[in-house]
């Protein structure tokens, strides 16, 4: 039980089931800190933990940012042998970057093979973005939904709260 994560909150069955299936685990032992921000090696770490911590096949150059050991360093091997991130433009994964919303459901979106269905009418979505398939997708799957009824916010920080309940919505009945 943690004491940062209120009773009845959007995210509680989410932390619940992301710390009972090992995905992860609180910043300590009374706080999960759900408003924290969500670095991008956590999410893929995260999403690699729910897909069951896949061996990486060592086909690919894993990104000098990302140390060998390291509790992400499988993860990100995993994700980049199967097209669920390229990394960055730069040359590095971005290990300690913030994760935003439309970076988070697209590792999403493409770690389970999503197909987009239906539009959204976000106003901040454009249509030649990289997220919006997985944006469209996670929408149409209850994934989620936007920060309005207009906006999705793709380049805002996802939380901590945000990538475990887009996890487990997205894993529920898998």
């Amino acid at each position: 039980v943690f004491v940062d994560v209120a009773t009845g909150s959007y995210y509680e069955d989410a932390v619940d089931w992301a710390v009972e299936n090992g995905i992860t685990q609180g910043t300590d032992d009374t706080h999960f800190a759900p408003d924290g921000i969500c670095t991008r090696a956590q999410a893929v770490a995260f999403l690699w933990r729910a897909a069951g911590s896949p061996a990486p096949k060592g086909t690919v150059k894993v990104p000098s940012d990302v140390l060998p050991g390291s509790y992400c360093y499988d993860a990100v091997a995993w994700a980049l042998e199967n097209g669920i991130t390229n990394g960055l433009a730069n040359g590095t994964f971005g290990v300690n970057n913030t994760c935003t919303r439309g970076q988070s459901v697209t590792f999403l979106y493409r770690a389970l093979k999503g197909t987009a269905s239906g539009s959204t009418n976000f106003t901040d979505v454009k249509s030649d973005a990289f997220y919006t398939d997985a944006i469209n997708w996670a929408v149409a799957n209850n994934v989620t939904n936007g920060t309005s009824n207009t906006t999705f916010s793709p380049n805002a920080d996802c939380t901590r709260a945000e990538i475990v309940t887009f996890l487990y919505r997205a894993y529920q009945g898998k």
